[in-house]
């Protein structure tokens, strides 16, 4: 996680159950007015949400944002393409990494960080389904371990 995360405003649960996270970017978002007071209020999801590289350029898709109550006629599409603010030289790492198959980039979560929205992306290699259940038998397993633990004090 990045040093001095702000007030983390959304989560991707799914990300983790559904990809290996190799690698996470933090990246600004360019969005309008309306749009980031709809996100300092927390009406933000994630969880549909990815990321694509397009001529250069590092673009969200899928992030629905709900429009501002009090936005009237400036307020924005909920579900628009936005793009994310990179350094050039992120941006052509993740362009050598994801042309690799099953290497996606998945949105993790979204904070305020300075007064500015930040979103953190992970570069994941998707997981098979054995894999899901592989790892829901561990986490089962380390509930039963620490319940165990818990009652035996």
């Amino acid at each position: 996680m990045p040093k001095g995360q702000g007030k983390v405003i959304a989560q991707n649960r799914k990300a983790n159950h559904d990809f290996f996270i190799e690698e996470t970017y933090e990246a600004g978002l360019v969005l309008k007015g309306t749009e980031i007071k709809s996100i300092r209020a927390g009406r933000v999801n994630l969880k549909d949400s990815f990321a694509r590289i397009d001529r250069g350029e590092v673009y969200l898709m899928n992030m629905h944002v709900s429009p501002y109550e009090q936005g009237n006629r400036f307020n924005h599409d909920p579900t628009r393409t936005r793009k994310l603010l990179l350094h050039r030289k992120e941006i052509d790492k993740l362009i050598g990494e994801t042309q690799q198959a099953g290497y996606s980039l998945v949105p993790l979560k979204m904070y305020i960080k300075n007064g500015v929205a930040k979103i953190l992306i992970g570069l994941g290699k998707g997981k098979k389904k054995y894999d899901k259940r592989e790892d829901l038998k561990q986490k089962q397993a380390k509930r039963d371990i620490d319940r165990a633990i818990k009652d035996n004090m």
